[in-house]
């Protein structure tokens, strides 16, 4: 993995525009973060979702209405220019991918910043395990599925998933490891059977890019924080912002302080 920048630093990277593309293996250690923008009056309905979903949306940090930095996430966090790649929503149709959202800002406007599951790849590769996007230098591949999330307000939809494949001994481990990591996703939602959760073609992912399965592995899925711009798109809000999939927020937080131990 990339050990270098820090989060600090290629924060300002991704600011000045000298890093573009997706995070996945950048920042070694640290929380790594999905991103919904949307106006503060539908603010209160996106929390309950959240609530209601935590597997594919796990709330890491919310900010104050019509402020884009987030100094509890990190030093000089500004969510208008700090994620490599954004996508625009308007009427729940994705009209735009911008690299900076400076000029679409306005005062009503709450970040959501969600787990995400490049902060348990960390987990899994310390273990021992190869995870296939980062060795292959490509996006993690996501796919929609039959899953219903819970309802809350105008939000609604299925499940997204991301996907890694291992043999069925080491989906086993990286079940184990994951599952200590609830607020970056948890144990995965499904193994080895795509059609189960409604994936026809595991060779064409509807996010990211595909990846190589081995002879003798199978897929793993676990819930992604994509799934919210499929309860965008189902809300159809007049105005909403969020990360291009693949392109997160790096924050100062660890990945160490959001594992769980059991009593």
């Amino acid at each position: 993995m990339n050990q270098t920048p820090s989060p600090l630093q290629l924060r300002r990277q991704i600011r000045a525009g000298l890093h573009r593309g997706n995070t996945s293996g950048f920042c070694a250690g640290y929380v790594q973060c999905n991103l919904v923008i949307l106006p503060a009056d539908s603010a209160a309905d996106f929390l309950a979702f959240c609530q209601a979903n935590p597997k594919p949306c796990p709330l890491i940090g919310i900010s104050e209405a019509g402020n884009p930095m987030l100094p509890q996430l990190g030093a000089d966090i500004d969510i208008r220019s700090d994620i490599p790649s954004y996508r625009v929503f308007r009427h729940g149709v994705l009209t735009d991918e911008v690299e900076n959202i400076g000029a679409l800002w306005q005062d009503d406007l709450v970040a959501f910043l969600l787990g995400c599951s490049f902060s348990f790849e960390e987990a899994l590769i310390a273990d021992g395990l190869e995870v296939r996007n980062i060795t292959e230098a490509v996006n993690v591949p996501m796919y929609r599925t039959n899953i219903e999330c819970q309802s809350a307000g105008p939000f609604s939809g299925k499940m997204v998933v991301s996907m890694r494949p291992f043999t069925p001994a080491d989906a086993a481990r990286a079940a184990d490891i994951c599952a200590a990591y609830p607020s970056v996703h948890g144990a995965p939602v499904q193994i080895g059977n795509p059609a189960e959760i409604g994936i026809s073609n595991i060779t064409q992912p509807d996010f990211g890019d595909a990846v190589t399965i081995k002879p003798g592995e199978v897929p793993v899925f676990w819930a992604c924080g994509v799934t919210p711009q499929v309860a965008i798109e189902q809300a159809k809000l007049p105005f909403c912002i969020t990360h291009t999939p693949g392109c997160m927020l790096v924050t100062d937080l660890k990945n160490s302080d959001l594992a769980v131990t059991a009593k």
